[in-house]
């Protein structure tokens, strides 16, 4: 019987600092191919959930002790990730304090949704439009993108 391959599952966590005015996210520049800007995150370990992967790759890639307010949503596209077929769950999470770029991360940087660097890994720049989104309607993203 052949193996079974099936998509890789990371999370990505959109961190707030809370404790500074506008509210910047935080954004690292990877260390690793694909290089460019990302929300931080990574892959889910064999048995762990992914809020705790979530939390955790926070930690590892920004130093930062997060608090997980929400599931902004799952992207799925096998295109999403040049390297192989990913599936990500989206989080975003508030945070306090001074982000240090740790692990994966080259260097790290606060930005609002308006300064954002024209060079985003991935398909983060989706990501981040249907969090803008979010913020100015309240309406999580359509359920209907990954049927197009």
């Amino acid at each position: 019987m052949p193996a079974v391959t099936t998509p890789l599952v990371a999370v990505d966590i959109i961190i707030e600092l809370v404790d500074r005015d506008a509210r910047p996210i935080v954004l690292i520049e990877r260390k690793n191919p694909p290089y460019g800007w990302a929300i931080p995150g990574g892959f889910v370990d064999v048995g762990e959930t992914l809020e705790r992967a979530a939390v955790r790759e926070a930690k590892e890639e920004t130093s930062l002790e997060v608090t997980l307010t929400g599931l902004l949503g799952n992207y799925s596209d096998p295109g999403r990730d040049a390297r192989h077929h990913t599936v990500s769950a989206v989080y975003i999470a508030h945070a306090i304090g001074e982000p240090k770029a740790a692990d994966d991360a080259a260097h790290l940087a606060l930005f609002t949704l308006d300064t954002l660097p024209d060079s985003l890994a991935f398909d983060h720049h989706k990501i981040l439009a249907d969090y803008a989104r979010l913020l100015q309607s309240g309406q999580l993203p359509s359920l209907s993108a990954g049927l197009e």
